[in-house]
């Protein structure tokens, strides 16, 4: 499994060599111009140039991208233009906040979707399995965005159980102001991990081991718990580590809107300011946490599944 492990995060640099290759050329054809938007439009031709030479944009574009490919792997992903700060400690001070929403949410999921998945396949064919199921392909069809709206007007204005939005101190604060962030970032995956797992429950119930557990006189529960339960939860290590990937991609929009610090809602500050340094390296920041979760949920797989070659 070690050399299967080396393998692969050898196999991960030419693909984080595209990802920076594609981050950078992407924002060569973004309209906008950071410097126009950090001096405004009441400096002078000459002002602007300056500004371009000192921050290195009057450069081909070859050596621009040769210099970004030199950040990255210094681990400084640059400076920004408008915090003066090299973008690795903007990430290291804002990614606690992100990575917490990202483990709150598939933890959430996970509580959401076990318990009516289980229910649906023990119920499958009747009302009980047709309800959750509608139920959960409606929480699919509602954009993120607005769950964050509806939930901020019913949950916080309304009845007043939650914070708007912002951090607290502390563990237990920080817990209760990012339970809707991460609710909402969770539900689309809740609704994906019942789907699977009650397809897989009613495929494991017709197994032949588990016709062999019952002819050996275990109860029900232990029949459920230990041998279908146990072996249709693996299935469910590739929704969730597939899931994870799209998770960090949509706590970008969540963030903005609950006035979360995190990575998503400095991109979009990046983006509104052009601030190209903080773009391209948080780009490169997202793929590498998504390849690194990918390669993490394969090594899980295939602990939890033996017959599963990690090659």
């Amino acid at each position: 499994m070690l050399r299967s492990i080396l393998q692969r995060l050898l196999m991960l640099i030419p693909v984080l060599i595209g990802i920076t290759l594609l981050g950078f050329l992407l924002l060569q054809v973004v309209p906008g111009d950071p410097v126009e938007r950090a001096m405004g439009t009441r400096a002078s031709a000459e002002e602007m140039d300056a500004m371009r030479r000192q921050w290195g944009l009057d450069q081909p574009m070859w050596r621009q991208y040769l210099l970004f490919l030199r950040d990255c792997i210094t681990g400084s992903f640059g400076t920004s233009l408008f915090h003066k700060l090299p973008v690795s400690t903007l990430v290291l001070e804002r990614l606690p906040f992100t990575l917490a929403i990202v483990a709150y949410s598939t933890v959430l999921a996970l509580l959401i979707a076990m318990p009516f998945a289980i229910l649906a396949a023990l119920r499958r064919g009747g009302m009980v399995d047709l309800a959750i199921r509608q139920l959960f392909v409606f929480v699919i069809a509602l954009p993120p965005f607005w769950l964050c709206f509806l939930f901020i007007l019913w949950l916080s204005l309304g009845l007043g159980l939650f914070p708007t939005g912002g951090i607290g101190d502390g563990l237990v604060q920080n817990l209760h102001r990012l339970f809707l962030p991460s609710l909402v970032v969770g539900l689309s995956t809740a609704a994906l991990i019942q789907q699977s797992l009650r397809a897989t429950l009613i495929e494991t119930m017709s197994a032949d081991y588990v016709d062999t557990a019952r002819a050996k006189g275990l109860s029900r529960v232990q029949v459920f718990t230990r041998h279908i339960l146990r072996n249709s939860l693996i299935s469910t290590i590739s929704i969730v580590g597939v899931r994870i990937g799209w998770i960090i991609g949509s706590t970008v929009v969540v963030e903005k809107i609950f006035s979360v610090p995190g990575l998503g809602s400095l991109l979009i500050d990046a983006i509104v300011s052009r601030d190209f340094p903080v773009i391209r390296g948080l780009t490169v920041i997202f793929a590498m946490l998504v390849v690194l979760v990918n390669l993490l949920t394969d090594i899980a797989y295939s602990i939890a599944d033996p017959r599963v070659s990690l090659d």
